[in-house]
């Protein structure tokens, strides 16, 4: 719900700030998109988001070669509507536990979903779209690559037809390659993104395939004598004059499924940071016609109808060399194109990555911001012990700290993602670590229901500040819609759309069941997020502003800061305590206009002194905006 208080006589304007200064961007970051830094994310793991064709869904057939290996005997596509902890009736005869039964399932998200729920995303007000892995893969996360320059024809019309164009094809030479049906759906996807003024990255893993990859298929039928043996990290080809095999090779994190393609000139190389080196020639050829085909389409060396840039998976396990060749090509084919790469643990779970290594101008414009919600947490759900206002104000200015403008608009500030627990389930189980002990699977302590009213409370204040805050904001795959779940798999469940009459959930982790809780759309926090992207829309401040923070107030426990744009300027607080506060406004100018997106405590008021003064009265556990013009905004 959003408050507007009328245009008051007096304008007031807070003073005594601390000061958070971007530094001075270098030559090649200045190259950054414009459009990447007044980004609202929305991120789509397609195989959940919404099954818009039925007759194109996954078979046991296409999924060979994925996690658990063996499909069981009877297996179907899971009803979009099912309890998440409920068996399958597939499943029921086997003793496997619930989350490797639960890597074999399949709901049947296409891009035929995404297409009819655009509507939807431009009415919630993204206008950016990150999408997990399309390329043509066996498993539901796609990140295991059959094919990476296909979309994976179960996301198309036309599956089967499909398969028969890809082998047509030499995977070698891009003049043989063809626009399958899928691929063309997705051509599709792309044009009514870009006529709803959106933007549309994709994901791909440089660093590994699948084992049903085409050219590692090859090298394990020939082993040494295949022209694609220096295609990946192997120890040890198998001597067919021996009776054992041989055959030795990396997985990436140990995962057999998913073979490391191969490094060349690696120096200095050290687990949970960035390494010099490049990838193999013939790899690097490949990948970099593959990432040519989907940024210009057409051939016609205009990019207007390809993607706009690529989220990077594993960033740090791919070496730096090849980054930079990666960021100097994709700029020759547009100059505008958005570099996203994942930069997450330095050591588990205690140890984030500083990203800094990868923002210099010459590798990514941007990484998934795990840094800031790490803190961001403790502050406002109170995790591991919590933070002062004070303690997060100097955590935060060390986490941006020496950033130009142009990284710290556009990092992707993050709740959740298809890697971490839900945002509710983050905040309902705020005592644990982030992302530690937080999976389902025997884990007994974890609370698996929809957020509270007291979580809620602390989810719209953290909203506000995401919203409000430097750094382009992100939402995960329904989280909108007041989902739950723990970490992976549960964090990737289908979304939860109010024409499908879910079964309420009554399944725990272990089988075992409790009261039904029922299973719907949380509305009110839809319209909640509906009114804080509008309200970012609508403040040019809050995209493009310098932030500074008000002396942090731990004995009040307040936390306040500005965004200054121009003539434009808006001061967010966020009072903490249980108690109401009253914020003197000490110095005045022409007009104020309030705005409070709080609608489980109510709005802030305004209250008028005697001399004239102003006091902002902001309710227990709440957060407001106070937007200070010369003259009132445009509505």
């Amino acid at each position: 719900m959003l408050y507007l208080m009328n245009l008051l006589p007096t304008v007031l304007i807070i003073l005594s700030f601390t000061l958070f200064e971007p530094a001075k961007g270098s030559e090649g970051q200045r190259d950054s998109p414009q459009w990447a830094q007044s980004a609202i994310w929305y991120q789509i793991f397609v195989e959940r988001f919404r099954n818009g064709d039925e007759s194109n869904d996954p078979t046991p057939e296409s999924m060979k070669g994925s996690y658990p290996h063996v499909i069981p005997e009877g297996w179907e596509i899971t009803p979009w509507y099912q309890d998440w902890y409920e068996k399958d009736p597939w499943a029921e005869p086997l003793k496997d536990d619930f989350h490797k039964l639960v890597a074999a399932r399949r709901y049947g998200g296409d891009l035929k979903g995404v297409i009819d729920k655009l509507d939807y995303l431009q009415d919630l007000g993204v206008n950016a779209l990150y999408f997990n892995p399309l390329n043509d893969a066996p498993s539901l996360h796609k990140y295991d690559a059959r094919c990476y320059r296909h979309i994976d024809p179960h996301f198309g019309p036309d599956p089967e037809g499909d398969k028969l164009l890809i082998q047509s094809e030499n995977p070698l030479d891009p003049i043989t390659w063809k626009w399958a049906s899928a691929d063309k759906l997705f051509l599709t996807l792309i044009k009514e993104v870009h006529d709803r003024d959106m933007k549309l990255i994709v994901d791909y893993s440089w660093n590994h395939t699948g084992i049903t990859f085409w050219a590692w298929e090859d090298l394990v039928q020939k082993q040494n004598k295949s022209k694609f043996k220096n295609w990946y990290e192997i120890s040890s080809f198998d001597d067919p004059e021996t009776p054992e095999n041989e055959f030795k090779y990396h997985g990436w994190l140990g995962v057999k499924t998913l073979p490391e393609l191969r490094k060349i000139n690696v120096k200095n190389k050290r687990d949970g940071y960035p390494f010099e080196g490049n990838l193999d020639p013939e790899v690097k050829s490949h990948v970099f016609n593959v990432t040519k085909r989907w940024m210009d389409p057409n051939g016609d060396g205009d990019p207007g109808d390809g993607v706009d840039g690529f989220r990077l998976d594993v960033a740090h396990h791919v070496p730096m060399g090849f980054w930079r060749e990666y960021r100097t090509f994709t700029r020759s084919i547009n100059k505008d194109v958005f570099l996203l790469g994942e930069a997450w643990w330095t050591k588990w779970p205690d140890q984030l990555m500083d990203p800094r290594p990868f923002l210099k101008g010459d590798v990514f414009d941007s990484v998934m911001h795990y840094q800031w919600y790490k803190p961001t947490r403790k502050l406002f759900a109170g995790a591991e012990g919590g933070y002062s206002p004070s303690q997060y104000v100097k955590k935060i200015k060390a986490i941006y700290k020496g950033y130009p403008q142009a990284v710290s608009s556009s990092l992707m500030n993050l709740m959740a993602s298809h890697d971490s627990p839900r945002f509710s389930t983050s905040f309902i189980n705020y005592q644990n670590k982030y992302k530690f002990n937080m999976g389902a699977r025997g884990n007994k302590n974890i609370t698996l229901t929809p957020p509270d009213e007291k979580t809620l409370r602390k989810m719209r204040m953290a909203l506000m500040h995401q919203f409000t805050f430097t750094s382009a904001p992100h939402i995960w795959n329904g989280d909108e819609l007041g989902m739950w779940g723990a970490d992976d798999p549960d964090c990737r469940k289908p979304i939860i759309w109010g024409d499908v009459p879910h079964l309420p959930q009554r399944y725990n982790p272990d089988g075992s069941q409790s009261i039904p809780i029922k299973v719907s759309p949380n509305w009110e926090l839809f319209s909640y997020y509906k009114a804080l992207i509008k309200l970012r829309k609508s403040y040019p401040e809050l995209v493009n502003g310098n932030l500074k923070f008000f002396p942090a107030n731990d004995e009040d426990n307040l936390l306040a800061y500005s965004r200054s744009y121009n003539k434009f300027k808006s001061c967010i607080y966020f009072n903490f305590s249980k108690n109401k506060k009253a914020i003197r406004i000490p110095q005045s100018i022409t007009e104020t206009v309030v705005v409070s997106l709080e609608s489980i405590t109510g709005c802030a008021t305004i209250d008028f002194e005697s001399n004239g003064r102003i006091q902002l009265i902001l309710n227990p556990e709440s957060s407001a905006v106070l937007s200070i013009n010369t003259k009132p905004r445009q509505p």
